[in-house]
């Protein structure tokens, strides 16, 4: 991304729309927060239907998106939950690469699902943080000034090849990294030794309302807690933490770095990009595995998104 170009207007934010990439790594030890995309598999895939690097930086849209006046032709693709997206009045599909011209793309509601990812070809140029274009909501860095999209806003795009298109145009076919999953599956999760862990499972929780990217607060049966003793213990994201309420707290993207809470396990990589669907209301239960399954079940999802991604190489330049 070597020469920015201005190419996005906001006309509308949204709810709350961010920029982010894959997160900030190796900076944990000073207490600053991953951050990045809460579903780091549908922003690679976003980015390769467009021809970007993996970690280009994309537009994270919460339940309801922004509408963008779109400034120069260029190449998108929308990944994640279905969004009731349109430009300039056209229906705009998702799941593969779309080719625009200069106009207003509006994207709606959020189907399905909390979460979607816009990948634009170059990707969205800020500049980098602690090696990140991540917004950190937590700590009010990174992305465009450290905070969601407001009205007015001006995004500069990276490098990308010329898009020369006069109207809108699309491929037949699509990705859907998750046609084949259950919505009801339980969330699976390493239990610790605490004695409330297992039965974590035996209860069905509720997403509360006061969720956010630092946590998935759970409303149901109050699990009893101890005392606490007050010593810190290393978290991360999927780290389920259990506070004086009894009301457990999965840790997302942006979690701290280290928490007084009791840790009742942590969510398996292969669950953790459903967690990022998870919309207030809904209803989640959860099951034991232990690391031998996790491993595997991590090495089976990795293996999905390579296979999509081989296929999504194969048919790009079809556009």
């Amino acid at each position: 991304m070597s020469r920015a170009r201005y190419g996005l207007r906001v006309l509308r934010p949204g709810l709350l729309t961010t920029v982010q990439d894959l997160g900030r790594t190796d900076w944990r030890h000073l207490g600053v927060a991953h951050a990045g995309a809460l579903d780091g598999d549908a922003a690679r895939l976003g980015n390769r239907l467009v021809g970007n690097r993996a970690d280009a930086a994309v537009l994270e849209v919460t339940l309801h998106g922004p509408t963008l006046q779109l400034d120069v032709p260029m190449r998108i693709a929308l990944t994640g939950a279905t969004v009731a997206a349109r430009f300039d009045g056209e229906p705009v599909p998702g799941g593969r690469p779309v080719l625009l011209p200069a106009g207003t793309l509006e994207l709606g509601a959020v189907r399905g699902g909390a979460r979607a990812w816009l990948a634009i070809a170059g990707g969205i140029d800020v500049p980098e943080v602690l090696g990140s274009r991540s917004t950190d909501l937590r700590g009010g860095f990174g992305g465009l000034d450290g905070r969601a999209l407001r009205t007015g806003d001006r995004l500069a795009l990276g490098d990308a090849p010329p898009c020369d298109t006069t109207r809108l145009q699309s491929v037949r076919w699509w990705i859907d990294p998750g046609h084949d999953e259950d919505p009801r599956a339980p969330i699976r999760y390493l239990p610790s030794t605490h004695a409330w862990s297992a039965p974590l499972a035996r209860r069905a929780w509720k997403v509360s309302a006061s969720s956010n990217r630092q946590g998935l607060r759970l409303q149901g049966d109050a699990l009893p807690t101890p005392k606490a003793d007050g010593i810190s213990e290393p978290v991360a994201p999927g780290t389920i933490q259990l506070p004086p309420d009894g009301q457990p707290i999965i840790l997302l993207a942006d979690a701290q770095t280290v928490g007084g809470y009791p840790r009742l396990g942590h969510v398996i990589a292969a669950d953790l990009p459903r967690l990022a669907q998870c919309i207030p209301g809904q209803t989640l239960h959860f099951a034991a595995v232990d690391a031998t399954a996790a491993y595997r079940l991590a090495c089976a999802a990795r293996a999905r998104v390579a296979r999509i991604g081989v296929m999504i190489d194969a048919r790009v330049p079809a556009v």
